[in-house]
């Protein structure tokens, strides 16, 4: 079955009409009441020249109800993410509730194909996952998976997005760390389009900053929300607030956090520069009461970014949620359900793009090899789920019925020739042999037969996409690149 990335969900919906009414009109009083705290002075300007009060002992900005409805009315309800294949195949049309999955960030450790134990992750695991994550055809995206822990802070932003760029034509969206990191890639995204212009015509890449629950833009970020606004790229700045630790309890408490969070984030980016591509950002999870630890692999982390998706169509802008992770430390089967739960919600739910949804196990501290292979198959499900039933003559087939009458079979006719492939999901992993030729194809479980899958694809040639002029012209413009990425 090919890739149905795009698809419409929106069939889920934990939440209720009343219920996000309820959450916007607090979080209208959030902002008119309680306030956020804006740490970028930058920022505070913006925001006090808007309309909104401001008070500079306490950094504190509070937004009256009509000034946030009239600035949110500024952020496009349609953002394009575009790939760099032949035809548009890679391209992200995020609107409305169609679905797209990929992979997220950033992982300071991965897995290695067949390994139970980790090591920290390196620049040239930035390659190899954005190699594998090419062949995967169910992965929608690259999101930058792996932090390279080897290079300086100011290496990192250039060396990652130029690693990617290099190994695969998806679109490419990553957090970002330093000022001069931001203007390099984007120059670096220029040189590979070919001008300004083209860039912003069809962006290619994305960027991600953050704002920390509850209600703080902090110096930094905002200061990166900016910079990013201001060259009119693709952004989201996402809020986690934790159940019992950075917001209430409570999913409705967490998700009224994040709801403010997020909106004081879109709402900054259309204040530098009225109609930024902007994503409605939700990475809303649960602590581990016991300890306080994140948890990624929890049911209520499906259930707070499906409502959050709910909360996104709302105010008619695309989100970027968090699905498909798990806390399990290796591939095994508490791995696979919590990844399915949390993805499978997300997704009917109408999640536009889906992050951390291929790859991640362990808090989302590791990124596995084997899990990108087995998150395939997943997505390929849930998006087979997201697609539904088709209902029509054709799928009825009563004329059919009609011909083949009581008692006869259906396998040998054209209608199931020609609708099989595109009714049916067919797996790429998963084993359906019996069990005598199973063991004859050497009685692999789903774990060892993606380790094989995750190192054959490790081992076959490398493939740059980039032209090679291309990629002398960015080893020689662009600050800290290093060689590997452009080889």
């Amino acid at each position: 079955m090919k890739n149905k990335k795009g698809l419409p969900g929106g069939r889920y919906k934990p939440l209720l009409k009343q219920d996000i009414e309820k959450i916007h009109q607090k979080t209208l009083e959030v902002f008119s009441e309680i306030g956020i705290r804006v740490n970028a002075p930058a920022a505070f300007e913006l925001f006090q020249e808007a309309g909104a009060t401001g008070d500079k002992s306490s950094h504190i900005i509070k937004i009256p109800p009509e000034l946030v409805e009239k600035i949110m009315g500024t952020a496009p309800s349609e953002v394009i993410l575009y790939g760099r294949e032949e035809h548009g195949a890679a391209d992200l049309r995020l609107c409305g509730a169609n679905v797209h999955m990929g992979t997220g960030g950033t992982a300071l450790n991965v897995q290695d194909p067949g390994a139970s134990d980790i090591r920290p992750s390196e620049l040239k695991d930035i390659v190899d996952m954005a190699r594998v994550v090419d062949q995967l055809d169910q992965i929608h995206f690259y999101m930058l998976n792996v932090y390279p822990n080897e290079l300086e802070m100011d290496e990192v932003d250039v060396n990652r997005f130029g690693a990617a760029l290099n190994y695969t034509q998806k679109h490419v969206m990553g957090g970002v760390y330093t000022a001069e990191g931001v203007e390099n890639v984007i120059k670096m995204a220029r040189l590979i389009a070919g001008s300004d212009k083209a860039l912003k015509e069809k962006p290619f890449i994305s960027m991600v900053t953050c704002v920390i629950s509850p209600f703080v833009i902090d110096e930094n970020y905002g200061r990166l929300t900016m910079n990013v606004a201001e060259n009119g790229i693709p952004l989201v700045v996402p809020a986690e607030p934790l159940c019992g630790a950075t917001a209430p309890v409570t999913l409705a408490g967490n998700l009224l956090v994040l709801n403010v969070d997020t909106l004081a984030g879109v709402m900054l980016a259309q204040l530098t520069n009225p109609g930024t591509p902007v994503l409605y950002g939700c990475v809303s999870s649960v602590t581990d009461l016991r300890d306080m630890k994140y948890l990624a692999g929890a049911v209520e982390m499906g259930l707070l970014n499906a409502s959050a998706a709910q909360l996104a169509q709302f105010y008619n802008i695309p989100i970027y949620a968090t699905a498909g992770m798990s806390d399990a430390k290796t591939n095994d089967a508490q791995a696979g359900y919590e990844s399915a739960i949390s993805s499978l919600l997300t997704a009917l739910a109408g999640g536009n793009f889906i992050h951390d949804a291929a790859g991640f196990i362990e808090f989302c501290m590791t990124a596995s090899y084997d899990k990108l292979i087995i998150d395939n198959e997943i997505i390929g499900m849930v998006m087979r789920a997201v697609e539904g039933i088709r209902v029509d003559d054709e799928t009825l087939a009563f004329d059919l019925m009609k011909k083949i009458g009581p008692g006869g079979h259906f396998v040998s006719e054209r209608h199931t020739r020609r609708l099989m492939r595109s009714e049916h999901y067919a797996p790429r992993l998963s084993d359906r042999n019996h069990r005598d030729k199973w063991r004859e194809n050497g009685a692999r479980d789903a774990g060892q037969r993606a380790a094989q899958k995750a190192a054959a694809f490790l081992r076959a040639p490398k493939k740059p996409y980039l032209p090679e002029e291309v990629r002398a012209e960015i080893l020689r413009a662009i600050p800290g690149i290093r060689p590997m990425v452009m080889s």
